[in-house]
């Protein structure tokens, strides 16, 4: 699915690496006397403890065999001997780099989004609150692509940096760390189900010491997701879709597990690859695409497409689909920020109960008259 391979494009804008000290025997860490934190994320796990908490992230990046743990330490907290070996950041921090547009959101809730001071390619940054730092000049730019600027970040020396991998390989990192600057990841990424995604708020609240009021924001999300889903249910049909668009020589859908396709199924919609095993995207020709897709009712997220013409100039056959000729068309390439990142991809991971609302809205109007699109746009 081209939803899911533009996606990945916002993961080279950070680094890919392996340097963080990480471990696959926990069973020194004591872990088992505290409650994990965490409810639905799978790779997250938070233990609170008197003076330091341990966070561990154990699906780092797809298939990973590492895992990470650090421990955050609470002024005058005493960490055990057991858990010296591990990576320790002094909490609350007061700066830090992230390197994920995904991570923004997060940062803004808690309130803290004047503790970030660099950030790879702000341009791909929509939220305004945060763009208003980075015209102020308070956000440092700190590399592109795969590369951040080891000299700008040991400049600026963030109390710690949040990145994450689709593998176990990056040295720059390493050099990073051996300079004396805190790394640690985030795989947030990894997860397919909504509320495990979202519930990585978590994360960031550890760390700033505001466990508390993150919890707060996501049962609050929590509470509407759910409330929506069952609202769901009571749809009387369930129309056919469709998703993704052609890349290159083939079509990508999203598969039936992944994040976008649970979606669609929470939605009460009828797509045609939910059916299909995996979490990524599945690459298909066009004629397969064609064959079982041509009548869909609705195609949702075509790529980042602004309009019908744009599509129809891009490849000709997308007119073939009743959904085009029907005007049926939904992509959440509309919705921009000032610099023309894609608002969606920055706060769809943290707010799916707004991404559930507009496919409701799309799908079955009745049910939410009162709502208005927010991610997804008609296309005209």
């Amino acid at each position: 699915m081209k939803t899911i391979f533009l996606k990945l494009t916002f993961f080279l804008f950070a680094i890919f690496f392996s340097g963080c000290k990480h471990n696959n025997d926990t069973s020194n860490t004591k872990i088992t006397s505290s409650k994990n934190e965490v409810l639905y994320a799978k790779g997250l796990e938070i233990y609170k403890y008197e003076g330091y908490s341990i966070v561990k992230i154990t699906n780092p990046w797809p298939e990973a065999k590492e895992n990470f743990t650090y421990v955050l330490q609470e002024k005058n907290g005493i960490i055990p001997d057991s858990l010296k070996q591990f990576t320790t950041i002094q909490i609350p921090i007061k700066s830090i780099v992230v390197t994920s547009t995904t991570h923004i959101p997060a940062l803004e809730m808690l309130g803290v989004e004047n503790t970030l001071i660099g950030f790879p390619n702000t341009d791909y940054i929509s939220s305004e609150k945060t763009r208003k730092l980075i015209d102020s000049k308070k956000i440092r730019e700190v590399g592109t692509n795969e590369t951040l600027n080891t000299e700008v970040l040991i400049d600026i020396a963030p109390d710690v940096i949040v990145s994450f991998g689709l593998n176990n390989s990056n040295p720059t990192l390493d050099n990073l760390q051996k300079s004396g600057l805190k790394v640690m990841i985030n795989g947030d990424w990894t997860e397919q189900s909504p509320l495990g995604k979202a519930e990585w708020i978590k994360f960031f609240g550890a760390l700033y010491g505001l466990d508390s009021k993150a919890n707060t924001i996501f049962s609050e999300i929590e509470k509407e997701y759910t409330n929506t889903l069952a609202l769901a249910k009571k749809a009387t049909s369930k129309p056919t879709v469709l998703s993704g668009a052609m890349f290159q020589d083939q079509w990508y859908v999203p598969q039936g597990e992944s994040w976008a396709s649970i979606f669609l199924k929470d939605a009460q919609s009828n797509y045609l690859w939910s059916d299909s095993k995996g979490t990524g995207s599945l690459p298909l020709p066009f004629e397969t695409i064609l064959e079982k897709a041509q009548n869909a009712e609705y195609w949702i997220a075509p790529g980042d497409f602004s309009s019908l013409k744009q599509m129809n100039e891009s490849n000709p056959h997308y007119s073939e689909f009743t959904s085009f000729k029907n005007k049926k068309v939904y992509s959440y390439g509309i919705n921009k920020g000032a610099k023309g990142g894609i608002l969606y991809f920055e706060w769809s991971p943290t707010r799916p109960d707004w991404v559930l609302k507009d496919l409701i809205k799309i799908f079955h109007p009745e049910l939410l008259p009162n709502h208005k699109l927010f991610f997804f746009q008609k296309l005209e």
